[in-house]
């Protein structure tokens, strides 16, 4: 079965609702897909009801952004409890923090560079209740006058080196990989070659319940993803992939979503994890 395991939408930084991405999905010819936004799993639901009578799985999905000695690392969760309570004071948490760190933003970016956005310029742009990001910020600066392009958004505001940029004060890797693997679920380390110490961090996070790498991703080339597969092997964990889809490629007018580069053997060691994870319960 033809799946990929990390997709956003509207409901995070992604370009499509839910239902445009099971429809074009669909024309991928994907049976399976997991909706990977960020700190939120709204779009789920919606996904899920959209695409029962049209033979796809919509598999429970969320990618939680943590920070880690100066790192951004990005945790991938399949098939938890989506109520259980911890798991759902981690969404609420990371949420709380998103939009703290929004309105801080605005703050600095009206006081040292005169640049004057409103919080619901921010906020319209994702599905309501969703997670608002840098991307956001960058667009509403854009939209604004303050620069003339996202890119330079991000170059001259969005960034640590930024005097008025803050960071988010986000959970750790450690919290993320054991509030998902306490609610039932599967956390797995996404796109582990933007971490410099991934080796050494992915010993650590087994400690709390890491059970899968990324290894297939449209940005990892074949020595990459072969690297990430023999550390994966080597430490027992499973291996995952996804596009990690946004938007429509303006390279070449297509879509990543469902390229061959995820193996079709990649959902069944996922469902067996499942079905492990379920005996040991």
């Amino acid at each position: 079965m033809k799946v990929d395991l990390h997709i956003h939408t509207t409901y995070s930084d992604g370009a499509f609702s839910p239902e445009k991405i099971v429809d074009t999905a669909k024309s991928a010819e994907l049976g399976a897909i997991a909706i990977t936004d960020h700190d939120n799993v709204l779009s789920y639901d919606i996904a899920k009801e959209y695409a029962k009578d049209k033979n796809m799985e919509i598999i429970p999905g969320v990618e939680i952004n943590t920070l880690y000695k100066g790192y951004e690392v990005h945790i991938l969760g399949y098939f938890m409890d989506l109520k259980n309570n911890d798991f759902q004071k981690l969404i609420k948490m990371q949420q709380q923090a998103r939009i703290k760190q929004t309105k801080e933003i605005i703050a600095l970016l009206s006081k040292r560079a005169g640049i004057k956005i409103k919080y619901e310029s921010i906020i319209e742009q994702v599905a309501e209740g969703g997670s608002i990001g840098r991307p956001h910020i960058a667009k509403a600066i854009t939209n604004a006058g303050g620069t003339t392009s996202i890119i330079e958004a991000y170059n001259k505001y969005i960034n640590d080196e930024s005097n008025v940029y803050v960071q988010r004060k986000t959970v750790t890797p450690f919290d993320a990989v054991e509030v998902i693997y306490d609610a039932g679920g599967i956390p797995v380390f996404a796109h582990p070659y933007d971490v410099d110490i991934a080796d050494q961090l992915t010993k650590e996070m087994m400690n709390f319940g890491l059970r899968g790498l990324e290894a297939y991703h449209r940005k990892h080339s074949p020595a990459i993803i072969e690297y990430f597969s023999t550390l994966a092997e080597k430490y027992g964990l499973i291996i995952t992939g996804g596009s990690d889809f946004h938007a429509p490629n303006p390279n070449n007018g297509n879509i990543v979503m469902g390229k061959n580069f995820v193996p079709e053997w990649i959902y069944d060691e996922l469902m067996k994890e499942k079905r492990r994870m379920e005996l040991a319960k």
